[in-house]
């Protein structure tokens, strides 16, 4: 069973069919066994089964390379009007970064939309 969880990183989509019906039937015998009161062996087996549902998932695609952001784009990430100055950018960007940088628990993902919207205005 945990030879079947086990995923190379181009694992097969039939692999991650059987892992998932392995998971299910393990899931299945977890529910059997606390209800016949074997609570160590339905925990060990619902452990097992979520465990394999985890490995079973599709490998992450990578995300294709981002196009060019416009400027009506850019200002509505950093919320400026189009007559905004620099100053005005550049503030309203220090504002945001504060609230979004990963430094202060904010998303990196969040933080390169910020950079791109900037730097878009700024040329």
């Amino acid at each position: 069973l945990v030879w079947t969880g086990r995923r190379p990183p181009l694992a097969s989509r039939q692999a991650r069919f059987w892992s998932r019906a392995v998971a299910v039937v393990a899931y299945a015998a977890s529910v059997f066994a606390g209800l016949r009161g074997q609570v160590i062996g339905a925990i060990a087996l619902g452990a097992l089964a979520t465990w394999l549902t985890i490995q079973a998932r599709p490998p992450l695609q990578a995300t294709p390379a981002s196009r060019e952001m416009s400027d009506k784009e850019a200002r509505s990430i950093l919320g400026v009007a189009e007559s905004a100055g620099r100053d005005e950018i550049e503030a309203a960007y220090r504002r945001l970064m504060l609230r979004v940088h990963p430094d202060h628990g904010g998303a990196e993902g969040l933080a390169v939309q910020l950079n791109a919207a900037r730097d878009r205005l700024l040329k």
